[in-house]
């Protein structure tokens, strides 16, 4: 796996580089100061799965560099690094386009698992802090949401709750490579790339209510 890592505290980036390459087959292929420098690699050849990114930065912040790299087809994975649990711009990161975040002060191995859960884009990053930021955040736009079949929404209801595949396939006595395609065909529908913006989609459209979990 090949990780970039974006942060103005070189201190920073020297800690999260010591960790994340003590993990075998892992690789911090690049860095980067600030937002600006974060768009050049990670448009580079080949491109990091994952991108960890700083908010607060000087220049171009951490979420505006968000935006534009996740607009592009088979974009990086963004794991948003943040100081606080719940602040509006680590809400402002999801909704530009970022799968999750981690507080700067968790413990190496779940930090590495954050990143691991990103990358593969099982399921929400801490599922109760996320989860958490987006209700507290979340205004509904008045967008309808678009026609599911009612086993989709019983799927887009669990990803609300931070459930995986395995726990849906539980809920929902499914196999998991149901889940999968269901989940799929729900991220088609909503036109969203990964499951953290299905959630927030989940919550603009009102099909979610804050503080209900459906």
């Amino acid at each position: 796996m090949r990780i970039a890592i974006v942060d103005d505290d070189p201190l920073v980036r020297i800690g999260l580089r010591a960790v994340l390459s003590s993990e075998p087959g892992w690789q911090v292929s690049a860095e980067a100061g600030d937002g600006r420098a974060a768009l050049a690699l990670a448009g580079g050849s080949p491109p990091p799965d994952v991108v960890l990114m700083d908010i607060r930065m000087p220049g171009m912040d951490g979420l505006e560099a968000t935006r534009r790299i996740t607009v592009a087809q088979d974009a990086p994975r963004v794991l948003v690094l943040t100081t606080f649990e719940v602040d509006a711009y680590v809400f402002d990161a999801l909704r530009a386009g970022a799968s999750g975040f981690v507080l700067k002060r968790v413990p190496p191995k779940e930090l590495i698992e954050a990143v691991r859960v990103v990358a593969s884009g099982e399921s929400l990053v801490f599922p109760a802090s996320t989860r958490g930021v987006i209700e507290r955040f979340a205004v509904r736009t008045g967008r309808p949401l678009p026609e599911l079949s009612a086993r989709e929404r019983d799927v887009l209801r669990s990803l609300a709750r931070g459930r995986s595949n395995a726990e849906i396939a539980g809920e929902l006595f499914l196999s998991v490579q149901t889940v999968k395609s269901h989940v799929a065909s729900v991220l088609f529908k909503l036109g969203v790339r990964d499951r953290t913006q299905a959630v927030i989609a989940a919550y603009e459209t009102g099909f979610v209510v804050a503080g209900t979990g459906r």
